[in-house]
């Protein structure tokens, strides 16, 4: 189901997705790249930064100590961030600390993506992030899409790719912002509770409904 709240508008339209762990927003996203969609994986962008950025990878140290990091058997940078995860969510404050460390340079790198993005002519652009609206991160944008899920099959999705217990999935959720916040926020709200070809058939009415918008521009 898509449900329908606002308007709004850029060149190129500039979508925020969001929704709580285990959704199934990242993979909303796969769906519209692969109908032309551009996709801004800040989550991604973040992982990046924590390994590969001096200035983030000082920071984490500095909050979470030196042993957070340490090299894989090519000698690549490796961060612990099931412990890291498991840290910021029992303390607000390492969560705080975390974030105004690497929430400034991704919004940079979010620009920067709209400006490759409208050179290349895309007609929307999609910035997916799990705490899009907690952090911020809609400043600016035309749309929020909010993907919703039962409770059960987020735990089951996320347990699936290995990001924890049961009760440490469950503490992550309870961190978050709950899902009706989010969808107070939406402009669009994806529910994905069915199989892959209801969620499909549900991301081609999101995508004709944003290209008209886009369209319009």
């Amino acid at each position: 189901m898509v449900a329908e709240k606002n308007t709004v508008v850029h060149v190129p339209l500039l979508v925020g997705m969001t929704g709580g762990l285990g959704s199934g927003k990242s993979s909303v996203c796969g769906m519209l790249a692969g109908m032309g969609c551009a996709v801004f994986e800040a989550d991604k962008i973040a992982r990046d930064l924590q390994v590969e950025d001096p200035e983030v990878v000082t920071g984490i140290k500095r909050i979470f100590g030196n042993d957070v990091y340490s090299r894989d058997e090519k000698g690549r940078l490796w961060l612990d961030r099931l412990r890291i995860a498991q840290k910021v969510f029992r303390d607000a404050g390492a969560l705080k600390e975390l974030n105004e460390l690497i929430h400034p340079k991704v919004f940079r790198a979010f620009h920067e993506a709209v400006d490759s993005a409208r050179a290349k002519g895309a007609r929307i652009l999609v910035k997916e992030a799990a705490i899009l609206l907690e952090a911020g991160g809609d400043k600016g944008l035309d749309l929020i899409v909010v993907v919703v899920s039962d409770l059960e099959k987020r735990i089951a999705r996320a347990m699936r790719k290995g990001m924890g217990s049961r009760e440490e999935i469950m503490r992550r959720i309870d961190a978050q912002w709950p899902q009706e916040k989010l969808v107070e926020r939406a402009d669009f709200i994806i529910e994905n509770n069915g199989t892959i070809e209801e969620l499909e058939q549900s991301v081609h009415e999101l995508y004709h409904k944003i290209i008209g918008m886009a369209g319009a521009c």
